[in-house]
């Protein structure tokens, strides 16, 4: 995974810019005022400020839907650009018409990095550690403004700060990132097929596993690309074909998907479990949550994937963990004396060191399958050979491994008249089924001391033909070629879908209610309480002034969200998104309540700056952990392939919106109601989106994006059915 690491790290030094432009003009800004006059002029100080928000605002309006067309990465150079730019016109501004275009340049650049970065990296991460790299745009903001509070405070300390040279300093971090974005970043490989670019994209592919073989990866992208459709979950046994066989009917023999162990003679099928559901993925969702009153059944589905793991308790117990590395062979099942052991031999050897960059939490051995008695060693290791397989019904089938414990399935679609279905199957953590037994498992007789698994099934219609796959094609040249679905764009008809506009939604409500928590309010107040806390004093008998004592606690401010941040990338992957929300949520409603309380009741000034300021840091600390990061990251993660640009977009523009709103009205709703008020707002806030996160944003740690609007489709259609 270290090519998607350094890939992420690169892409977040946008982020970093925008972190440092938005320190450097909260201190600049202050010589701007004495040098223009602009202290009977409030209008157009707050403009200057504010004109980099309107320019992320206006630029953010159609970022989505250009960077569809032109590509993720083209994007992120002209944000380069513009941030050099702004830095320049800056550094020469004679007036303040001229440096107002500077912040509108800048605000270009800010729109256009905060909006496609976070899309960039979910488009490039591994679904192992999407989080985690999904969290560095976090950490790269902060660090950037305390660098840059760093930097402000030291020219504060000059006899004559020069604020053209605070803003234009901008120039020399936007060129290391346009440097970057050039040399350095990829394409986005999901953006490549869908403009079907399939060898660049496998390339790009390659370059950020490690490995060689991403076949299955590239069949996941490639499925990606469909927008709607009907989606239905379903059940399998998967254990020794000799055992099933013996047990099912001929009906059953249809759906059969059929796998071959790596030892020799030992071959496994999947059969369908019909009847009762006993799974935590199940047809209604998560067992736990069924019974809460207004939980989206969203929330139920995504649950029951988390909820109910293996016995081992390992994530790399998932899928087939006691069969090995699986091979598909493309063979009837007595036909096991073509079995090659050394061809078996080398394929496990192969695999094991592909796969050895991966994570431990998950399923280190893809299935591949092997074309007939093909024993090339190129082709296995190639995974060239994934084709599909004639079964025991004359049935096409094949089966490659998609990362986070997921394998991806095809099978014929005899109701369709011939098409293609693929199968995302996922292992359930069923006591008894791992070295034993299935126990009274509804529709499925088989032995009691027979090594199978119960897994569960989203299965939906293909993007790929069945003729693409037929015969002696396999899955690796059928997505080598470009997708009927590519040459689609994305359209504004595509945010009709029920699985579509129920993520937009979600996207939407929490952008709103991360803006209106009261991360601004407590922004404004934090040098405030610090003075009170006795901190400007001490600054001030250390011959610090008043402008850089600002500086330097607004600066220690930011430093202390780094830690909490890097806590958060640590768990984004582990307790995931949902569950740092609802955790730090109720420290943030907390520490609200505490500043209204202290401005309501007399604690005395030395007690009222203590507790205030214990407030403001536990508060600073848990929003960055939770409601900072993880909005963009859902974000990010819940749209198909083919509106990903354009939805993200309308998420950011309500983001700025909001922003914009949030930071104008609240010196008027101090003076209107005061502190206390305008902190009790945020603190209503903070419940209703508790309560709003607990009912309606599911869990996506570890789970492939195209999965994800899978389940958000299955999960609009159970709404639908339960609304009617």
């Amino acid at each position: 995974m270290r090519g998607a690491v350094l890939v992420a790290i690169a892409a977040v030094v946008g982020n970093f810019v925008q972190g440092w432009d938005n320190a450097t003009i909260a201190g600049s800004v202050l010589y701007i005022k004495r040098e223009f006059n602009l202290q009977t002029q409030p209008t157009v100080e707050g403009l200057i400020v504010a004109m980099s928000l309107i320019g992320a605002t206006v630029i953010t309006t159609f970022s989505g839907s250009v960077a569809d067309w032109l590509g993720r990465r083209p994007m992120l150079v002209i944000s380069s650009v513009l941030y050099f730019l702004g830095g320049l016109v800056m550094l020469w501004a004679p007036n303040v018409y001229v440096l107002l275009l500077g912040r509108l340049l800048d605000g270009f650049g800010v729109g256009l990095a905060v909006t496609l970065v976070p899309l960039y990296i979910s488009e490039t991460a591994p679904t192992e550690i999407r989080g985690l790299l999904n969290t560095l745009p976090q950490f790269a903001g902060s660090a950037g403004m305390f660098l840059s509070y760093c930097m402000v405070f030291g020219m504060s300390l000059q006899d004559s700060p020069s604020w053209r040279l605070m803003l234009g300093i901008l120039s020399i971090p936007s060129l290391a990132y346009f440097a970057l974005a050039v040399f350095f970043l990829p394409e986005s490989p999901r953006w490549l097929v869908s403009k079907g670019q399939m060898q660049e994209a496998k390339k790009v592919l390659q370059r950020l596993r490690g490995r060689e073989d991403v076949t299955g990866e590239m069949a996941l992208l490639v499925e990606g690309l469909g927008v709607g459709g009907e989606t239905s979950i379903e059940e399998y046994i998967i254990g020794p074909d000799n055992e099933l066989n013996d047990n099912q009917d001929h009906e059953v023999e249809k759906d059969q998907i059929k796998l071959y162990g790596a030892q020799e003679g030992l071959s496994w099928i999947a059969k369908p479990v019909r009847g009762q559901s006993t799974l935590g993925l199940s047809r209604h969702g998560s067992l736990a949550n069924q019974n809460v009153p207004l939980m989206d059944p969203m929330v139920t589905l995504f649950g029951s994937v988390h909820e109910k793991l293996p016995e081992t308790g390992s994530m790399r117990s998932m899928l087939f963990s006691n069969f090995g590395s699986m091979l598909s062979v493309a063979e009837h099942p007595g036909k096991n004396e073509n079995w090659d052991e050394e061809a078996q031999d080398y394929g496990e050897h192969h695999i094991s060191d592909a796969s050895g960059a991966e994570s431990d939490d998950n399923l280190r051995s893809p299935l591949l399958s092997r074309q007939g008695t093909n024993t090339d060693k190129d082709a296995v290791s190639r995974g060239a050979n994934a084709s599909f397989m004639h079964g025991h019904a004359g049935e096409e089938v094949g089966s490659m491994g998609i990362g986070g414990g997921w394998q991806l399935a095809y099978r014929k679609d005899e109701k369709a008249g011939g098409g293609l279905k693929r199968i995302y199957l996922r292992e359930e953590g069923v006591p008894g089924s791992q070295r034993g037994s299935i126990l009274s498992l509804p529709g499925a007789d088989v032995p009691v001391d027979g090594e199978c698994i119960h897994a569960a099934a989203l299965v939906s219609q293909s993007v790929l033909r069945l003729e693409d796959v037929s015969g002696q094609s396999s899955i690796i040249e059928a997505v080598d070629k470009p997708s009927e679905s590519a040459v689609k764009g994305p359209s504004w008809r595509d945010l009709l879908e029920p699985g579509v506009k129920h993520a937009l939604i979600v996207g939407i409500l929490i952008q709103i209610l991360q803006q209106f928590s009261g991360i601004n309010g407590v922004l404004y107040y934090t040098p405030q309480i610090l003075e009170q806390a006795g901190v400007g004093v001490l600054l001030s008998n250390m011959g610090i002034g008043s402008d850089s004592s600002s500086f330097l606690i607004s600066g220690v401010t930011t430093l202390l969200m780094l830690p909490s941040i890097g806590v958060a990338m640590k768990l984004m992957d582990v307790a995931g998104r949902r569950l740092l929300l609802l955790s730090t949520l109720p420290f943030l409603l907390l520490s609200l309540v505490i500043l209204v309380l202290g401005n309501v009741i007399n604690l005395g000034n030395t007690a009222h700056a203590v507790v205030s300021t214990i407030s403001v840091v536990v508060y600073f600390c848990c929003f960055v952990m939770g409601f900072g990061p993880v909005p963009n990251i859902l974000c990010a993660e819940i749209f198909p392939t083919r509106t990903r640009g354009l939805c993200i977009a309308i998420c950011a523009l309500v983001f700025w919106i909001c922003d914009i709103i949030v930071t104008y009205s609240l010196p008027v709703m101090l003076s209107s109601i005061g502190l206390a008020g305008v902190f009790g707002i945020y603190a209503v806030v903070c419940a209703i989106s508790w309560v709003f996160v607990f009912l309606k944003v599911p869990e996506t740690k570890g789970m492939p994006l195209e999965v994800i609007t899978e389940f958000f489709a299955v999960g609009a259609k159970q709404v639908a059915a339960k609304e009617q």
